[in-house]
């Protein structure tokens, strides 16, 4: 797609890992208030290009846009800063605080102390962990909480400080059909009321399709299809590359 209006955009990425290429020529997109996926079979490049993106990792060749501006050399901090924030396949929440504190310090960067800044602190984490149905696991410590819950946690703290972007990898993994609802939930919320752009990888196939308007495919490190959920599922070569169908003579069904 065109970059036109994106808030967030790879140019031509390349990465490599000795002499695999794990990004190949990325260019990627996503615009303000919009759900779009990123699948492919394991090895595809997806967490390769969230390290590049997030600035985790710097790209051997091309660029990372933010508002136009080329953030490629900046760090994740800066980043995280200016509204960039993502998950993790292994979740990194702090076990050994409660979920709430979780919450309280991803917002204490902004400084600001005093009794009025730390009530603001906690009101905020009080209301996302009600958005996230976690209100009942405030003073939990994240380090017990079961897989479908602490991964819920820590989309949770991604969104106590309001994401202008968020990178979700494979958010849903560990959770049950209920929290996979109510992830989606909140994800539609952020991206149509709040205008966050969300770029979402994940192995769940159908909660992709039904999340996401726009799909993304990678495969061996480069772009094999992009478009709508429903065209890029219909497409031969997805099936063959990632959906485990065979290609149809003339196009596939939805499988």
């Amino acid at each position: 797609m065109s970059d036109d209006g994106a808030i967030l955009a790879a140019h031509g990425v390349g990465v490599r890992f000795g002499g695999v290429r794990a990004l190949d020529d990325v260019t990627i997109a996503v615009r303000p208030g919009e759900i779009c996926g990123l699948i492919g079979p394991n090895g595809a490049g997806k967490t390769t290009l969230f390290d590049a993106l997030s600035g985790i990792r710097r790209p051997d060749r091309g660029r990372i846009l933010l508002d136009g501006a080329d953030i490629t050399r900046r760090s994740p901090v800066w980043r995280a800063r200016h509204g960039l924030r993502r998950t993790f396949q292994r979740q990194q929440l702090f076990g050994q605080l409660t979920v709430a504190d979780n919450l309280v310090v991803a917002q204490e960067w902004r400084r600001g102390g005093g009794r009025a800044a730390g009530a603001a602190r906690r009101a905020r984490a009080a209301e996302v962990l009600r958005d996230c149905g976690l209100d009942a696991f405030a003073d939990t410590h994240a380090g017990v909480l079961p897989v479908g819950r602490a991964r819920m946690a820590e989309l949770a703290r991604a969104l106590a400080d309001p994401p202008r972007v968020l990178l979700l990898d494979e958010p849903a993994s560990g959770m049950s059909a209920d929290e996979r609802e109510r992830l989606a939930a909140v994800v539609r919320h952020l991206a149509e009321r709040e205008g966050c752009a969300v770029l979402l990888v994940e192995h769940h196939v159908s909660f992709v399709m039904e999340l996401c308007a726009r799909v993304v495919v990678l495969d061996l490190g480069r772009v094999l299809a992009e478009g709508p959920a429903a065209e890029v599922r219909a497409d031969p070569r997805v099936r063959t590359a990632y959906l485990g169908a065979p290609a149809a003579p003339g196009g596939g069904g939805t499988g």
